[in-house]
């Protein structure tokens, strides 16, 4: 039997655009995969998703996203986080709670990439009741920009986007032939080296893996992409991709820019599930 996936990237406030898509996803009751796999922002909208909730990705990032509860500039240069992942997540919870219930009941399992801070490779975790604040704010973790490693198992985690920033090639070793990905990067797009990361390896002296994940995070990223564009004969891909002129980048806190963000990928989800658009007029 064809399994079905659903893959979705992250991006941090770029992913107003899966936020999107998934809501036009909801409106048309699809809910078609036998699984889905998330990245960091990626798999906070696919909680929300699953559990049917629908609008509550895009508050959550236009809301709490934007406080400076969250990110902070000043916070960071006194030594602090300068994104708190995990204020971010449990203030949500509470202020925007889950239909976990509804999730848990629902045959479509969910797993969560995170990064090995010891091993420096990816890690798979099926979203479960017992550990799902602890894959969520591991996942959503960028190094140095929230200061601590949150574990998993007993063991330190950070951003699933270093190691498996994209995890198509995952989702098809686990039989899926049928994948829709979402990304939050136009299609033509290219990851580029960053001059950053030789700067960083001082801070990284304890953790070679690591440092190794960050040097071969673009090659890995880029292999992702040369998959999508090029899937084995056996596999179907969808791609759900923002336009090159999307405003939102990785911090963005303009509420303008994230409506239309957001709109964009309304739009390109409805899109691909064929769903025909009244004109404004007419509503």
């Amino acid at each position: 039997m064809t399994q079905r996936a659903l893959v979705v990237e992250g991006g941090a406030m770029r992913g107003i655009f899966a936020a999107g898509v998934l809501d036009a996803f909801l409106e048309s009751d699809y809910l078609d995969f036998d699984f889905a796999v998330g990245v960091s922002a990626g798999s906070t909208n696919l909680i929300g998703y699953l559990a049917g909730d629908h609008g509550r990705s895009k508050r959550i990032i236009m809301d709490h996203a934007c406080r400076p509860d969250f990110i902070s500039w000043q916070r960071f240069m006194s030594g602090g986080h300068l994104c708190d992942v995990h204020w971010l997540w449990h203030q949500s919870l509470v202020e925007v709670p889950l239909a976990l219930d509804r999730h848990w009941q629902r045959n479509v399992p969910l797993w969560v990439v995170t990064t090995s801070v010891e091993e420096g490779s990816p890690r798979y975790f099926q979203a479960q009741p017992h550990n799902l604040n602890e894959i969520m704010t591991a996942s959503c973790s960028i190094p140095f920009a929230y200061r601590d490693f949150p574990t998993v198992e007993g063991r330190a985690m950070t951003d699933g986007g270093l190691a498996d920033s994209i995890p198509v090639r995952w989702a098809y070793e686990q039989g899926a032939c049928e994948i829709t990905v979402v990304l939050s990067r136009h299609q033509g797009y290219r990851k580029k080296p960053s001059a950053l990361t030789p700067l960083i390896k001082p801070w990284v002296k304890d953790m070679p893996a690591l440092y190794e994940a960050m040097l071969k995070r673009t090659a890995i990223y880029n292999d992702s992409l040369d998959f999508i564009d090029n899937p084995p004969a056996d596999c179907r891909l969808t791609v759900i991709a923002p336009e090159a002129d999307f405003p939102v980048s990785r911090l963005t806190t303009n509420a303008r820019k994230l409506e239309l963000g957001y709109q964009q990928g309304h739009w390109a989800g409805l899109q691909a599930l064929g769903v025909e658009l009244k004109q404004l007029s007419s509503g």
